[in-house]
């Protein structure tokens, strides 16, 4: 069994090195679907991939480009569109230039149950560069 680890020490706005070649800067929107706060990725050194840039927070965006200063952010690439991974992949695309990989909302959610959702809520404006909707490799430096 893989157990739940809850003491994580975590500072908004901070990057945390967490591998050789990976680095989490935490957002600051704790609650019940991202814990202590979305975590986005930056991988690599030099040329940098940077995963799930967050919910569109201007202090988030500051301390994304913070981490990655004196860096070419090559790649933004969005797991998933839910409201807490996606909506910063537009103002950090402005800011750096880099392109977007994900796969694009089809359709409106279903909720025809009348329960409560064990979804965050997704990102209907989210529109990536770059379709990963069929699948796809991803590939950079590092």
């Amino acid at each position: 069994m893989i157990p739940y680890v809850r003491e994580i020490d975590i500072e908004y706005g901070r990057c945390d090195q967490v591998s050789p070649l990976i680095r989490r800067v935490t957002a600051n929107n704790p609650g019940p679907f991202t814990f202590r706060g979305t975590g986005t990725y930056i991988v690599g050194k030099g040329e940098v991939a940077v995963i799930d840039p967050g919910p569109d927070d201007p202090a988030h965006l500051a301390a994304i480009l913070a981490a990655v200063a004196g860096e070419t952010v090559t790649h933004i690439l969005i797991t998933h569109h839910h409201a807490d991974h996606s909506p910063l992949a537009g103002p950090l695309k402005a800011a750096t230039g880099a392109p977007i990989w994900g796969c694009a909302v089809v359709g409106p959610e279903e909720d025809d149950t009348g329960e409560v959702k064990m979804e965050a809520g997704h990102d209907h404006d989210f529109r990536p560069d770059i379709s990963l909707c069929g699948g796809g490799e991803v590939a950079g430096k590092g």
